[in-house]
């Protein structure tokens, strides 16, 4: 893989999900990220152990208290050569630790500070979490909560693309500057199909299509997605329908396993797939 960042270091005060994804991304781009944790660890780590060694694998730990004055010595230490510094608090908590921008653009004019927040400004102090981002976009059908946490794994792509854009701008002699990256944001980019109409009830993608839908089999559900104009023909020819409808493909989809119909699908080049 092309290894871009090899000669740029990166410092990530950032803990939980969004932010390391992001580094991730850098280290995997070639970047030396150091990652700073406080003693008592990242809660990431008590959360998913299996997912924390995946997420921050090729990073150097380092266990510092930034709280105190040694260790903002160590911290000052390793920004004084990074690039990039990453964080993932809220600003009020960066200030209360003597790294609000004003104090760190004076001290260390070269470094750009990427800070992934949970609203953008004037709210970027207020609480939230991936649920909330997303149930205030309708993305929740209660009392179920979602499968996937689209406000972290979008923002960190987001951050991960923000951050590549200040590291240009350094490597063309650029000062630094401060991007913030919000997760309520990226939830929102994420809602776009429902805020334009088109997953939302009764809309193309919601489920009212034969050709686009979920279907019972005789052991479980398949998911198929036969949207484009020859998918569809294909799927109602190999179906050997007159007429394609819920009613009639329904029917014909509870007759086998879900494994049958998969290789079926394979067969004839029709998006199919088993609902797991």
């Amino acid at each position: 893989m092309y290894k871009p960042l090899k000669n740029i270091t990166i410092v990530t005060l950032a803990l939980n999900l969004p932010g390391p994804l992001a580094a991730k991304r850098f280290v995997e781009l070639g970047a030396r990220v150091i990652k700073v944790e406080p003693p008592q660890g990242d809660p990431f780590e008590q959360y998913c152990p299996d997912w924390y060694a995946q997420v921050n694998h090729g990073q150097q730990r380092e266990v510092i208290d930034v709280k105190s004055a040694e260790g903002r010595a160590q911290l000052d230490t390793l920004l004084s050569s990074a690039t990039l510094l990453l964080t993932a608090q809220r600003p009020a908590a960066l200030e209360r630790l003597g790294l609000g921008w004003n104090e760190l653009h004076e001290q260390f004019p070269h470094l750009n500070h990427l800070a992934v927040v949970g609203y953008p400004a004037p709210n970027d102090n207020h609480a939230g979490h991936d649920l909330t981002y997303q149930a205030a976009l309708g993305l929740l059908s209660p009392p179920h909560v979602p499968k996937t946490l689209v406000a972290d794994l979008a923002g960190a792509e987001r951050a991960a693309f923000e951050g590549m854009a200040m590291i240009m701008g350094s490597q063309q002699g650029e000062r630094g500057r401060q991007n913030l990256v919000a997760l309520s944001e990226a939830a929102d980019y994420m809602a776009q199909p429902l805020k334009y109409g088109l997953t939302s009830d009764g809309a193309l993608l919601s489920g009212v299509l034969p050709e686009y839908t979920l279907y019972e089999t005789l052991d479980g559900w398949v998911a198929v997605a036969a949207l484009e104009p020859h998918f569809r023909a294909n799927f109602k020819q190999q179906l050997g329908l007159d007429s394609l409808t819920k009613n009639d493909v329904a029917q014909k989809l509870k007759q086998k396993p879900s494994c049958e119909w998969v290789t079926w699908a394979n067969e004839h080049d029709i998006p199919l797939v088993e609902v797991k």
